[in-house]
């Protein structure tokens, strides 16, 4: 009955989530959070076979949360360092301890944001959520082959309904943010609402910077019986990357905030995106159909820095060179096709039916060269044309050699999902999905001193191949609001390979797909009249075929891996306003088979043991309110061969701000603690790192209506 009232509130399919401030307070109560990303179905957090964490777009504002590393900082055992190869709008979420950026699925408003190739995180927008919901592991079901250690779905809200603020600030080193959102009138029918945002970021590094504007419209309106969705959403950005860090040993040699890059160095994208849905009651369940298409435009330019680099004893090359360049002009065409079918049998048994496409095509021509970056030092050995104090343009330096790639990647999946509640106590889950993955790629090499190098390869694979996952759930205890659930699942999943898009020679095959199955077990629930929300989990995963960079930057499939840990959550609300919240993890991450003697038995690079986060967060709706946030990272190693140790570190985020009846003001600091620790490896230079930003503050004065 209570899944029936919050479908009834679903604006067809404008909504993948129901809004709680929309739903009846009884019922609300009853039920506690609603996820959608683990079922398809609205359903209680507390009631699914899972591990999910939801974090409200209120509690994002109010902390001024403004990137997957601030929104995510409260979610156990997750770490969303920014930046990365893909520009400093970017991140690269690490989930269970494995830290690769296409690892996990990026779902925004129920599709796939990146689709089939990887995660598209500098054009997600945060302005205007209305939630976002962490479910930690695969989900094979519902979206495929797509994801092994977590699915991040970033919910805005529907058509006709807004966050209905305005705001703007400014901070550190100039930079400079805009945002607003609002509900449009009504037009018969139609709902309608509209979020739009513009940012001017600068760090530390002054040549670093982002500058973007982005806008989402959302619309829903009753047709034949049915309802539609209408979403279009535009990003615009340019970006200035900084330059990796080289590492000897655990140390990081390149001067704090130095940059490299070419004088023309950019990251420019620009994503138009579109989304049809239509919902609709027939005789054999409730229709849901929903049909995106997204292009990308990226111009990528930017220097390599050589593993010598600084060295003292080392000499630039015969020409005077001691790093690679490259530029790169990439079209991507993103795709999604999902209609299902959703059920009510008899003796709560929901059955959910359908099939999906996930198309991506990705072209990209790269022209590469070399020139001389400094190093050791100031522009040690550069010829006397590129003595400069920024490096030339690549415009200025001579092409070495012209890549080329073309790949396009189609994931076609059946799937039936069936959640049966044979009563208030018991939940169980299972599906299956039939996936064919069809890929052909097509990569071109010349070079321009020797054409006998030149090079042409093609190839194509085919693959079908079953997956799927099976979970149960058991309030064994219940008193009033508080409760006890247990739960276990289990899941099996595989993933094409990914794409890099690099500047090298794209390899001659297509990779053999990734594969993992993984165990978990898990108890949720409330406890003290339902002002101690807690989960505390277990996991085991297995994975093979990892795709991983060698030596030289080209991707290849590594041997087999094992994760396993546990987790810790809990939210205590000390009073009506004020709630603490503790997280802790422990990650056991192994190489069981690697690709070289002695790989077996070490740790993965980059993935400590332990991850902790605390917060402090007071909230009333009008007068003082404050936060303040602190994240610990364990030891973990820089390197494969774990002969590079790293220490832990702490962040500390924090913001104090005053509500006087619809205005508001605020100042933000991230990273107080001023920690420039190595977070994520470059996979297109040997022993390169980025590093956390440096501490910056925001100061905001918005408004709501």
């Amino acid at each position: 009955m209570h899944t029936r009232i919050i479908r009834s509130l679903l604006l067809g399919a404008a909504l993948p989530a129901v809004p709680l401030a929309a739903a009846d307070e009884s019922t609300a109560a009853q039920l506690g959070e609603i996820q959608v990303t683990a079922t398809r179905l609205p359903e209680a957090v507390d009631r699914v076979p899972a591990s999910v964490t939801v974090i409200r777009g209120e509690e994002l504002r109010a902390r001024g949360a403004v990137d997957l590393r601030s929104a995510l900082s409260l979610v156990a055992g997750v770490e969303a360092p920014p930046g990365g190869d893909a520009g400093p709008a970017s991140a690269v979420p690490s989930l269970w301890g494995l830290h690769e950026f296409d690892a996990f699925l990026l779902v925004v408003d129920g599709v796939p944001w990146g689709g089939a190739f990887n995660p598209s995180i500098p054009t997600l927008d945060l302005n205007d959520v209305e939630r976002i919901e962490v479910l930690r592991g695969a989900a094979p079901v519902a979206y495929g082959a797509t994801a092994f250690v977590g699915v991040i779905q970033v919910i805005h809200y529907p058509a006709g309904h807004a966050a209905s603020q305005a705001q703007a600030g400014y901070g550190s080193y100039g930079s400079a943010i805009a945002s607003g959102s609002a509900a449009l009138p009504q037009l018969g029918g139609l709902r309608q609402s509209i979020a739009a945002s513009g940012e001017r970021r600068r760090f530390a590094d002054h040549r670093e910077q982002i500058n973007n504007g982005k806008a989402l419209y959302r619309g829903a309106a009753p047709l034949a019986g049915g309802a539609l969705r209408i979403d279009a959403d535009v990003t615009v950005q340019r970006a200035a990357p900084p330059s990796p860090a080289v590492a000897q040993g655990a140390a990081l040699v390149t001067p704090l905030d130095a940059n490299y890059n070419p004088a023309d160095a950019r990251i420019d994208e620009h994503k138009y995106h579109f989304v049809l849905g239509y919902t609709h009651e027939t005789p054999l369940g409730e229709l849901s159909t929903i049909a995106s298409y997204a292009h990308s435009k990226v111009i990528d330019v930017r220097g390599f820095l050589r593993p010598d680099f600084n060295d003292p004893a080392a000499e630039p090359d015969a020409a005077g060179d001691n790093a690679d360049y490259q530029r790169q002009d990439r079209g991507i065409i993103d795709s999604y096709f999902d209609t299902h079918f959703h059920l009510e049998l008899p003796r709560n048994l929901d059955l959910v039916y359908g099939a999906d496409l996930l198309y991506g095509s990705g072209k990209q021509t790269s022209t590469n060269g070399a020139y001389c970056a400094g190093g050791a030092a100031p522009h040690y050995g550069c010829a006397a044309d590129q003595n400069e104090a920024v490096p030339q343009p690549t415009a200025r330096r001579p092409v070495d050699e012209i890549n080329g790639l073309d790949d396009r990647r189609a994931f076609f999946g059946e799937y039936l999902q069936l959640d049966w509640k044979p009563d208030a106590r018991w939940d169980f889950l299972a599906g299956l999905r039939l996936n064919q993955t069809h890929e052909r790629n097509t990569s071109t090499h010349v070079d321009t001193a020797d054409s006998t190098n030149d090079t042409y390869a093609y190839a194509s694979v085919n693959k079908t191949r079953l997956s799927g996952m099976a979970g149960a759930s058991y309030r064994a205890w219940i008193s009033g609001e508080d409760e006890a659930v247990v739960y276990v699942d289990w899941r099996n999943t595989f993933k094409p390979a990914a794409i890099d898009f690099g500047p090298d020679v794209p390899y001659p095959a297509v990779l053999a797909p990734e594969t993992a199955r993984s165990y978990e077990g898990g108890l949720k629930g409330r406890l003290l009249d339902d002002r101690l929300d807690y989960d505390a989990s277990v996991f085991f995963l297995h994975f093979n075929n990892l795709v991983v960079p060698d030596a030289g930057g080209q991707l290849h499939n590594a041997g087999s891996e094992l994760f396993k840990g546990f987790e810790l959550e809990a939210r205590y609300r000390l009073a009506p306003d004020l709630k603490l919240a503790l997280n802790y993890s422990y990650h056991g991450t192994r190489i069981v088979a690697g690709e070289a003697p002695g790989d077996d038995g070490r740790q993965l690079a980059l993935s400590p043991h332990s991850l902790a986060s605390a917060g402090l967060l007071y909230a009333p709706p009008q007068g003082c309110y404050a936060s303040v946030v602190a994240n610990y990272v364990g030891n973990r190693f820089l390197d494969p061969a774990n002969s590079a140790p790293a220490a832990s570190y702490i962040t500390v985020d924090a913001t104090l701000g005053y509500r006087w009846r619809q205005y508001f003001a605020a100042v933000h600091g991230y990273n107080l603690s001023d920690r420039r620790d190595a977070v994520t490896n470059s996979e297109f230079g040997e022993s390169s790192f980025y590093r956390l930003p440096a501490r910056s503050v925001m100061g905001e004065v918005g408004v709501n209506f």
